[in-house]
């Protein structure tokens, strides 16, 4: 999916700081290619996603996100992010071996 920028604040980005994680890194994820799939269990008003793929530093990490539009504009709009457990990346290893390949 094209998308032309963040939709992002003070709210999410305590969600996502609160974990560690910088909006920066999180915008940075959506640079590379991310395995995506719907957040059903939390979708309400608005469709949410989870993405999931390896930082630059080399760290799994986890986000869900939905997408906003602006006018013309699609943007994303991180709601939480975090780094994955010893347990998670290796079961998302097994799914996507390039993950555990990019580090």
């Amino acid at each position: 999916m094209n998308f032309e920028g963040f939709d992002g604040d003070s709210g999410n980005r305590d969600k996502c700081g609160k974990h560690g994680v910088s909006l920066h890194e999180v915008e940075a994820l959506f640079e590379g290619t991310l395995r995506v799939a719907p957040e059903v269990a939390h979708s309400g008003a608005e469709q949410r996603f989870r993405a999931v793929d390896t930082t630059g530093r080399g760290r799994s990490l986890f986000v869900v996100f939905t997408v906003r539009r602006e006018g013309l504009k699609v943007l994303f709009r991180p709601i939480s992010a975090r780094y994955m457990h010893k347990r998670e990346v290796r079961a998302y290893e097994k799914a996507f071996p390039r993950i555990q390949d990019r580090r």
